[in-house]
Formats: C-alpha cells, structure tokens, sequence
C-alpha cells in the first residue's frame, strides 16, 4: 500500500469514521450485542484492515453532525445519504444501499395516498438537515415544513404538536408505526435514499478513486449483502 495514500485515509495515525447513529440501516445491530455495530461500522473496519490501520469511531445522532464532521477535517469517511447540496464540499463514492423515503400519519388521517401529501396548509415534520428534509425541501410546492434535532423525533413530534405528516427512512418509520399506536405508513415511497461512503473533497484523485473501487468491490463481493443479513436489517437493498 502506498503510504501517500495511507495517510491520506489516516493523517492521525488512524481512520477517523464518522457515523450517523440516526439511521437505522446504517449503524444499528438487531443481533449484535455490541455498539456501534451495523453495515458502516463493519464498511469501516474493513476499509481500515485494507489500509492496514486502526480506526476511530466518531459517533453522531443525525446526519447533519456527521457531515459537519467531514467538512470540517474532522472525520476522513463517513456513510451518509448523496445529496447535491453535500456534495459541494463531500467526495461521494457510488451507493452502497438504498433506502426507501416514506410517509407517516395518524390512523384517522386524510391522507391516504403520497400524492396527498403536498397541499396547502399541511405540515411535514423531518429530522433537520436529513437526506429526506433536503429532497424536500428541493421538491414540495405547497406544505410546509417543520423540523426537530433528530430523525427518531419525528413521529412523536408529528403528535405532539398535530402535525400531519411524519416523514422519514421507512425502516425506522415501521419501527415507529409498531411502537406507536394509531399510526399507519403511506404506501409506496416518496424518494429512494442512496447511501455512500463519503470523504472530504480536496483529498487526492488517487485517494477518491480508491474509496469509490472499495465500495464498488463491497458490494460486488456480497459483503454488505451479508452484513445487511447479519445485523436482521430489513428495508434497505444493495444498490445497483
């Protein structure tokens, strides 16, 4: 390996990872007892076993803190959502997983379909500075939205304060809808969520072309297929 590149990947000595404990499909174990434990953290030790370094976990509970983290220097991967407002400062290698975005609302609701979602006078709650609160924030015409620090907030806060839509990854939102009675999840999807490791732009051609070869051959492998199936994680395919 050369070190050049190493260092790149390691200037502290170590692989700094910053991981979003938000999203339940990235860094969340339905078998394994230890924390943090789910497909990143697995993506990780193995990026950090190929460069033949350690690795630091740094922890978040929202993908905005994990961004923040890599624009900052602070962290040198992390596994977040692509995004065009991201990328700006964000190297994204291709996706590793997809997602499905989904909606949620209250058993007694109106809403009965994703099309009914975008009209005047309804409101839309999100994770602030979420994949979904993005894309939204891009896309609706006509509700408004309405943002709380973390994704798992969402549907407390949607009854909390009589909002009429909670919005969200569909498998923390199924989570949710069984946790929470007198909800239901929308049919189908709003967005497809695709997730990628990520570096901070400015690092060297070398450097992004090796990161977007690691994930490609991850998954090619069946090595996030496995990890998907190891962690009991449903609601999130391989991408293509």
């Amino acid at each position: 390996m050369n070190p050049t590149l190493v260092a790149e990947f390691a200037s502290q000595g170590a692989l700094r990872a910053s991981l979003n404990l938000g999203n339940p499909v990235l860094a969340r174990s339905h078998t394994a007892a230890e924390k943090p434990a789910g497909v990143s953290i697995d993506l990780a030790r193995e990026l950090a076993r190929a460069l033949g370094v350690a690795v630091d976990f740094l922890q978040f509970d929202t993908a905005a803190k994990s961004v923040d983290a890599l624009n900052r220097g602070l962290a040198d991967v992390g596994f977040m959502a692509i995004d065009p407002l991201r990328a700006a400062g964000i190297h994204f290698t291709p996706a590793y997983v997809e997602i499905e975005g989904s909606y949620l609302v209250r058993q007694d609701s109106p809403i009965h379909c994703n099309d009914e979602v975008d009209q005047a006078g309804r409101r839309i709650v999100v994770g602030a500075g979420s994949a979904y609160d993005l894309y939204l924030t891009r896309t609706l015409q006509q509700a408004q939205i309405v943002r709380v620090p973390t994704s798992e907030e969402v549907v407390d806060a949607m009854l909390e304060r009589a909002i009429d839509v909670a919005a969200g990854v569909r498998p923390q939102l199924e989570a949710d809808a069984g946790r929470v009675a007198g909800t239901r999840l929308l049919g189908g999807r709003f967005m497809v969520i695709a997730q990628a490791m990520a570096m901070p732009k400015g690092r060297s051609a070398e450097a992004e072309a090796f990161l977007d070869a690691f994930v490609t051959r991850m998954k090619a492998s069946g090595f996030v297929a496995r990890a998907l199936a190891r962690h009991g994680i449903s609601g999130a395919v391989v991408a293509p």
